[in-house]
């Protein structure tokens, strides 16, 4: 059985701009098995579909306890590195976000996103503040001789509507980056953002792999490969497939003696 370590580093070589690694997102130990079986090279959880699955809105309202048993549920059915989405942390001061991801790493799990919105809220932390909680992250994603991948997130393009996002945003997110990454990001995920010009610009000067989620309003994926994305995800969107496939088979047996 490959070691967490050796899934973490390999989990962290496939990042590649250009030839980005896709992640359709999963929420339990079923769906990994299902995506596992596509051909995956590695599985992620969206906190979205996570919650929703356990009858939670997104937005760590599901208690951390249940998130991890859950993430402990789908790595034992596969060989996949796993990672895991920690939202916020679950806690605004850099301590707490430690001691969560510190949880999570003793789950097995190779990296996971962490975002800079305040959770519950329209804000993001401040640059220098959002630092420190990411170098927080950092040091306890290295604990026991393992390199979690931390995948620092912005939602600043998740916070407007995708025809006003601009130069000004762009810069702001490149800002965002620079610090994450000088504080042990792996790297920078900016979740809402869809103009080909705008990713590509942003693959440009960012040092760290770049995430976009595929989102239907998003460019495909060899395009956004051909912008140097490393990374492709796709949150919520495959567990809103199943359920509306689920909703229309079942409406359908239902009428089925009308």
């Amino acid at each position: 059985m490959t070691s967490q370590k050796d899934q973490a580093e390999l989990f962290r070589s496939l990042h590649v701009s250009g030839n980005p690694i896709v992640l359709f997102n999963i929420w339990d130990a079923g769906s990994a098995k299902a995506v596992a079986a596509s051909g995956a090279k590695a599985l992620a959880t969206g906190s979205a579909p996570v919650a929703m699955a356990q009858g939670y809105d997104d937005g760590e309202n599901i208690p951390l306890t249940h998130a991890l048993q859950n993430v402990e549920r789908i790595i034992a059915t596969t060989d996949l590195p796993v990672s895991m989405d920690l939202e916020g942390g679950y806690g605004a001061d850099p301590k707490t976000v430690g001691e969560t991801v510190s949880q999570a790493m003793s789950k097995g799990i190779v990296g996971f996103n962490f975002e800079d919105q305040v959770v519950g809220t329209a804000d993001l932390y401040p640059i220098d503040v959002q630092s420190q909680r990411v170098a927080a992250a950092r040091t306890a994603a290295s604990e026991n001789g393992v390199h979690g991948f931390v995948n620092a997130r912005t939602d600043i393009f998740l916070k407007a509507k995708p025809d006003t996002h601009n130069n000004s945003m762009l810069d702001e997110a490149i800002e965002r980056a620079a610090a994450y990454e000088q504080a042990g990001a792996d790297g920078f995920f900016a979740p809402g953002l869809a103009d080909e010009a705008l990713i590509k610009t942003l693959c440009k000067e960012v040092k760290l792999p770049v995430n976009i989620i595929a989102l239907p309003h998003v460019p495909p994926n060899n395009v956004l490969a051909a912008a140097g994305v490393a990374r492709i995800s796709y949150g919520p969107v495959p567990y809103r497939q199943m359920m509306k496939s689920l909703e229309a088979a079942a409406s359908d047996a239902l009428s089925s003696l009308a």
